[in-house]
């Protein structure tokens, strides 16, 4: 294992965190904020509670979630883009550094990235809402389990765009519509049988229950059924990852 390659390509993907901070962590942290401002204080306080919890603290897994998704993948996919868009990734391939190597510089910073932030939203949301967290270590794992497998998710995104454009066309119009239809401002119990069982199709819901279960022990799906889903993808994610670099698909032209 050649632990120097992985720490170079960790430490430089990390330096670009703190050259951008503005974008990487203001922006999203801002949003979210105003997100628990509106939804929480402003239109909370006309809501019922939900599953016996408080309408402003029952977002803040969704919000949390929302953020981890979209800046685990932006982080992943701009990450790995850039050394094909100026053509350093030749001189990557050229070291004497193997592709698990390669994957676990890159996704270990996007990911880490991601953690430092929904760390930092955890701790602005406390003081928006007041809330608790009964399983805090089933919520790190579920922290830490998405934020890996959306940067590996994220990963193969930078390496099938062939443009700027193409690295926001999934986040945008994809993950962050599923996150929204996944019950981050709802529970799927709320919704008539049709469209609860139709919700059951979405990933993202798996993840947000999961998520919101650490927080106050409600779910709308079992927490196995949340773990398993969850697994599932950061399987096919890696999956696909060694595919690529066994194809040297858009690596080597």
């Amino acid at each position: 294992m050649n632990l120097y390659g992985i720490r170079a390509i960790y430490l430089f993907e990390m330096a670009r965190m703190r050259r951008t901070l503005m974008q990487s962590v203001a922006s999203p942290v801002l949003s979210t904020a105003l997100y628990f401002v509106v939804f929480g204080s402003a239109i909370g306080s006309h809501m019922v509670s939900i599953d016996g919890v408080s309408y402003g603290a029952f977002i803040v897994p969704g919000m949390i979630m929302l953020a981890l998704l979209t800046q685990s993948i932006s982080n992943a996919s701009f990450g790995i883009y850039m050394p094909r868009f100026t053509g350093t990734i030749y001189e990557i391939h050229s070291a004497p550094i193997s592709y698990v190597e390669i994957v676990l510089g890159y996704v270990g910073a996007a990911a880490t990235k991601s953690i430092l932030l929904g760390a930092i939203m955890l701790a602005t949301a406390r003081l928006c809402v007041p809330f608790q967290i009964e399983h805090p270590l089933w919520m790190v794992a579920f922290l830490v389990l998405t934020a890996v497998t959306f940067s590996l998710f994220g990963f193969i995104i930078g390496i099938w765009a062939d443009g700027f454009e193409k690295l926001q066309i999934v986040p945008l119009m994809i993950v962050t519509p599923l996150t929204f239809l996944g019950g981050s401002f709802y529970s799927i119990d709320m919704l008539p049988p049709f469209w609860r069982t139709l919700s059951l199709f979405n990933p993202v819901v798996y993840l947000i229950s999961g998520f919101r279960w650490s927080f106050y022990g409600v779910a709308d799906v079992g927490l196995p059924l949340s773990l398993g889903m969850t697994a599932l993808f950061l399987v096919l994610c890696m999956a696909g990852v060694r595919w690529i670099f066994r194809t040297g698909y858009r690596l080597k032209s």
